[in-house]
């Protein structure tokens, strides 16, 4: 499935054990950024390793689609704009993101958001999703959307007062603990448990 949102908006920190594994405080609010739509990719494609990061860590994410234009949702209603949740992989420069105090440019080189196939939101309950990361066959994460700090009916509701959500816009709702480094040869997977995977290798930048 191709997806066109006009914006990938990401949650930081939202598992406890992965803002203790970088050093950080987990947040009293959902942490935002936001992921350019040009580092979207499916399965299939490489994971292109930028000369400016010497240190690129793979994040297992659950993310939601939006199904339609939303703004000021409240709680109670938010799961009706949910068109369906997919697997993702919120590739991160991890040295860039601690030297820049933002995180525009460690998150957001070209091919650092790949995401799988979508499942209709009608088939599951988000806090059942468990998502899965494997490096080579290895597992590295696993967290359920059940253990998020903030839940998905939260996050939407937070987001929508700040920004209009467009069909096809991308929540991904944060990565649990047991990020680590891709390297050159490496094969990363993204799984949502029985629904969906997004599977890719990993290169280095030509040479220019």
């Amino acid at each position: 499935m191709r997806y066109t949102p006009t914006k990938i908006i990401c949650i930081g920190r939202n598992f406890a054990a992965h803002a203790r594994e970088l050093g950080n405080e987990v947040p009293e609010r959902p942490l935002l950024f936001l992921k350019p739509p040009s580092s979207l990719v499916g399965s299939g494609a490489s994971i292109v390793l930028p000369p400016e990061s010497q240190r690129v860590e793979h994040e297992a994410e659950i993310a939601l689609v939006i199904g339609e234009r939303a703004r000021h949702v409240p709680e109670a209603d938010a799961l009706r704009i949910v068109a369906g949740y997919a697997p993702l992989n919120d590739v991160t420069a991890r040295d860039l993101q601690r030297t820049d105090g933002q995180w525009t440019r460690a998150k957001g080189f070209d091919t650092f958001c790949p995401m799988g196939p979508m499942v209709p939101a009608m088939e599951v309950d988000w806090r059942e999703l468990e998502v899965v990361c494997r490096v080579n066959g290895e597992e590295r994460q696993r967290g359920r959307g059940g253990e998020m700090i903030f839940g998905i009916p939260v996050l939407i509701s937070t987001i929508s007062r700040i920004m209009t959500l467009e069909p096809g816009d991308i929540i991904a709702t944060g990565t649990p603990a047991g990020v680590g480094p891709l390297r050159p040869g490496d094969e990363v997977e993204v799984e949502l448990v029985g629904w969906s995977i997004v599977r890719n290798a990993v290169v280095n930048a030509p040479i220019r």
